[in-house]
C-alpha cells in the first residue's frame, strides 16, 4: 500500500469512527507535512483519494471538510485480469448496433461518450473567433498547415510549461480531434499484423482503430482505481512481440483510474527498457477533482518514446475537433502521414481556440467545469448505491466524467442496454469495451449532465430497470 493510500485509510476511519465528524476540517497540507514528515504531494494524493470516495470536499482557499452526508458507498470492482494472448479486433458492428441510440438527443445520455455541451464556454469561443477572422491576413491561412497554427502550438507548450514539463513547439502536430492524433500514431509505428497493448476494459474507439489497421490486441490487468497492473504489462512484454502500447494513464475511459505519479515513471522506464513507443491517450488529464494536477506519463520520457496525445474537446471546445500530437522522436514521421491523409485542421477553429487561450479565460472555466463533475460523482455515486440492485459494484473516480458499474453476474449488459433505450436511457454495455466482448454484465455510466436532477432521475429509472 502507498503512503498516501495508508494515510487516505486513517483519515477514512476517523470518519467513519465520528472521531471527524460531518462539516469537520481536516489538517492542513502544510500542518500535515510537518506533522508526518511526508512530501506535500502525498498529502494532496490522500485528500483527492478521499475526494473521490465521496468523503471530505475542498472549499477554495478555506482547506478539506469532511462531507455532511457521505451515505452508503457500493464497494468498488475488482481488477480485471484478461488472458495474456493476442487477438484480431471485430468490434465495429456491435458499437454501431449499440450507440446509435445515444445520438438521440431525446434520450437521457447515461451512455455518451460526452460531456453536456451546456458545460462548455461556446457562446465565448465564438467571440473569440469574429475579430481573428475579420484580422486575419489570408497569407496565415496557408502557413504552419500540416503542423498547426504556431501560435496555438506555442500555447499548448506553455501549458505543458506551467505544468512543470518543457515541451518545444516543433514536436507537436495539430490534428482534427484527438482521434486523429492517435490514428496517425498507430500508423507511424506500427504495420498490419503488429501486437498493441490495451488496457482492460478498454476504450472501444480504440479497439475500432485496431481493427480498422489490422493490429492484433492483447489486453493488460487493469484496476479501476491506479490504472495499469505493471507487473501484468511486463510480463505481456516479455511474451509478445509488442510494437505499442495504447494506454490512458489519467482518468481511463470506462474506468476513470488514475495512475499514481510513481507508477507513471516506472511504467516509462519499463517501456523505454523494451523500446516499445507509449500512445498516451490524455483527453480527459484537465478534468482532474481537487487543485493538484499529476504530470502525465510524457513528463518522465526522456527517451521520445512517448506520443502524448490529447484535444480540447473533452475540456472547451467539442466539435471544433482540434487535438494535438507531442510525438517525441516520431513528430516527423507523423507530419508525414498527416500531409499524405488530411493535410491539415481547419485554421478557424484553431484561432479561435488560440485567441480564448491568450485570455486566460480556460483556466476559469476548468475551475468551473472541475467542481461540477464532482458534484456530478458524488451524486451518481450516491444514487447508484441507493436505487441499484444488491451486489453492484462501481468505481471511484479522480477526475474525467464515467462510472463503471459491475452489476450482479445474472444481469446481461446488452439486454439492459435495450430495455433503458425503450425507457428513453441510454447506456453504454460493457461488451463494447474489449476485443472479445467480455465485461457482459458491466455498464459505462455518463454522469457529464449540466442538469444534476435530470441526472439523478435518470440513475433512479435506470435502478429501477435493473431490479427484479
Amino acid at each position: 500500500m502507498k503512503l498516501y493510500e495508508a494515510y487516505a485509510d486513517e483519515i477514512a476511519d476517523l470518519i467513519r469512527q465520528g472521531v471527524l465528524p460531518p462539516g469537520a476540517r481536516l489538517p492542513s497540507v502544510r500542518q500535515t507535512k510537518q506533522q508526518r514528515k511526508v512530501s506535500a504531494s502525498t498529502v494532496f494524493e490522500a485528500y483527492n483519494l478521499l475526494e473521490s470516495r465521496g468523503l471530505i470536499h475542498c472549499r477554495p482557499r478555506s482547506g478539506y471538510y469532511v462531507n455532511e452526508h457521505t451515505g452508503p458507498q457500493a464497494p468498488e470492482p475488482h481488477t480485471a485480469t484478461p488472458a495474456a494472448e493476442s487477438h484480431p479486433v471485430a468490434i465495429s458492428g456491435l458499437v454501431f448496433d449499440v450507440l446509435g441510440s445515444s445520438r438521440n438527443v431525446n434520450m437521457a445520455p447515461l451512455g455518451s461518450a460526452f460531456a453536456s455541451p451546456h458545460l462548455f464556454p461556446l457562446d465565448k469561443l465564438a467571440k473569440a473567433l469574429t475579430p481573428q477572422m475579420r484580422n486575419l491576413p489570408p497569407a496565415r491561412l496557408i502557413e504552419h498547415l500540416t503542423a498547426g497554427d504556431e501560435s496555438l502550438r506555442r500555447l499548448i507548450a506553455l501549458r505543458y510549461g506551467s505544468a512543470g514539463h518543457r515541451l518545444k513547439p516543433d514536436e507537436l502536430v495539430i490534428t482534427n480531434g484527438a482521434m486523429e492524433a492517435l490514428n496517425l500514431s498507430l500508423q507511424a509505428i506500427t504495420q498490419p499484423g503488429d501486437v498493441v497493448v490495451l488496457e482492460s476494459p478498454t476504450f472501444y474507439a480504440a479497439l475500432q482503430v485496431l481493427e480498422r489497421l489490422k493490429l492484433r490486441a492483447v489486453e493488460v490487468a487493469t484496476h479501476p482505481r491506479t490504472g495499469v497492473d505493471l507487473d501484468s504489462l511486463s510480463n505481456v512484454l516479455r511474451q509478445h512481440p509488442v510494437k505499442a502500447c495504447w494506454l490512458m494513464p489519467q482518468f481511463q475511459n470506462p474506468l476513470g483510474s488514475l495512475m499514481p505519479v510513481e507508477a507513471k515513471q516506472a511504467l516509462v522506464r519499463l517501456l523505454a527498457q523494451h523500446q516499445v513507443p507509449l500512445i498516451e491517450d490524455d483527453v480527459y488529464g484537465e478534468l482532474y477533482f481537487g487543485h493538484h494536477r499529476t504530470p502525465p506519463a510524457k513528463a518522465f520520457d526522456t527517451e521520445g518514446l512517448v506520443l502524448h496525445c490529447s484535444s480540447f474537446s473533452k475540456s472547451l471546445a467539442p466539435g471544433y475537433r482540434v487535438g494535438w500530437v507531442a510525438a517525441g522522436r516520431f513528430a516527423q514521421a507523423i507530419g508525414r502521414i498527416k500531409l499524405m491523409s488530411s493535410l491539415a485542421t481547419a485554421v478557424p477553429s484553431q484561432l479561435a481556440i488560440a485567441a480564448y487561450l491568450e485570455t486566460g479565460g480556460f483556466d476559469r472555466h476548468l475551475r468551473q467545469m472541475r467542481l461540477r463533475l464532482e458534484d456530478n460523482a458524488n451524486t451518481a455515486l450516491r444514487c447508484i448505491a441507493r436505487y441499484f440492485p444488491m451486489g453492484t459494484k462501481v468505481t471511484r473516480p479522480q477526475g474525467g466524467y464515467f462510472l463503471w458499474v459491475e452489476l450482479p453476474p445474472e444481469i446481461n449488459a446488452l439486454d439492459v442496454h435495450r430495455r433503458a433505450a425503450d425507457a428513453g436511457i441510454s447506456v453504454a454495455p460493457g461488451q463494447l469495451f474489449s476485443a472479445n466482448q467480455r465485461f457482459h454484465h458491466h455498464l459505462r455510466l455518463n454522469y457529464g449532465f449540466h442538469d444534476l436532477a435530470e441526472l439523478a432521475a435518470a440513475l433512479q429509472q435506470l435502478g429501477a430497470l435493473l431490479r427484479p
